[in-house]
């Protein structure tokens, strides 16, 4: 009831038995949920957008439907994220929420410390759902197939980096999945690579981290690295003998004789294209022992494709 006594009687948006249109094609990024009535698929609505007890805001994207305009009935309100933390991507810093376009064929977005992205290009439609078909028919007459007349969209952008395949393996009920480990994060001395996997015992998708050492950090590593007469790379090197290894103060407890990617002589970088993984143990002084999964190189490519550390856009 308001001051001055009257109700403010709410439209009741909701309905029972539910009644479901056909569940919509929602574009790249946007979420396809159950409406707030717990009745049909809809598309999440977004930040800016009206919203209501049925036409629910992205959860996806940490919105919620802000009434506090419509007083005193709060039945219409409008999409808005919550207060969270930003993004900082390539030394740059972004607020919650905001979008931003980093590489010309994707948008992205900062949600609560994460970044996602989306294809900024959609493919071409595809032509006429309705196929031709033989029989007793008028000449040039088509029949079309049962509901509405939907375009279909392509799934070609599911090809494209953002959207990559991840290799599957069966462990134990559980499907295994893993996103390809993301390039080491310095080019000389320790540095750190990530990937999504859900290979632990409750079969969760979670960040994994690793260490990776391509090069140690020599002012004139040509002086270390022997090229062959007649070559111009040399794709691997080890250095003469087995080193600690230190990570944030602290020092291996055993010595390693690595094998690192070498360097060439024209344009060309040279990558890990094999590796495995072992696990170091750090002792730290007056602070304990802890320990880190790292990368083993056993062999690296020279290729004219190079990266810059961290860009995550470096296979376009």
């Amino acid at each position: 009831p308001s001051e001055t006594g009257e109700v403010h009687q709410r439209k009741e948006v909701c309905h029972w038995p539910c009644r479901c249109p056909p569940v919509p094609a929602c574009t790249p990024g946007v979420s396809l949920v159950k409406d707030g009535c717990g009745c049909c698929k809809v598309c999440a609505k977004q930040s800016g957008e009206t919203c209501n007890e049925a036409d629910i805001c992205d959860p996806h994207k940490g919105l919620y439907c802000d009434y506090s305009d419509d007083k005193p009935r709060y039945e219409t309100g409008v999409c808005a994220y919550l207060v969270a933390v930003g993004c900082e991507l390539n030394g740059v810093y972004y607020l919650n929420g905001q979008t931003f376009q980093p590489n010309p064929l994707y948008k992205c977005l900062c949600v609560s410390g994460a970044i996602g992205c989306t294809p900024v290009f959609t493919p071409k439609l595809a032509a006429s759902p309705c196929t031709r078909v033989t029989g007793r028919k008028k000449p040039g007459q088509s029949i079309c197939g049962r509901g509405p007349h939907k375009q279909l969209q392509s799934t070609n952008y599911r090809l494209m980096s953002a959207y990559r395949s991840l290799p599957l393996v069966l462990k134990k009920k559980c499907l295994v999945q893993a996103t390809p480990w993301t390039p080491c994060s310095r080019t000389c001395g320790i540095g750190i690579s990530s990937r999504v996997t859900n290979e632990n015992r409750k079969c969760e998708m979670k960040k994994e981290k690793r260490l990776c050492f391509i090069q140690p950090c020599l002012t004139n590593i040509l002086k270390t690295i022997k090229i062959p007469k007649g070559k111009t790379c040399q794709p691997t090197f080890q250095l003469p003998t087995a080193e600690k290894l230190v990570f944030s103060g602290c020092s291996t407890t055993q010595r390693y004789k690595l094998t690192f990617c070498g360097v060439c002589l024209d344009k060309r970088c040279c990558i890990p294209s094999k590796s495995k993984m072992i696990t170091v143990q750090f002792e730290c002084p007056n602070e304990g022992f802890f320990k880190w999964k790292m990368m083993w190189i056993t062999s690296c490519v020279c290729q004219r494709i190079c990266s810059v550390p961290g860009d995550i856009f470096s296979e376009l």
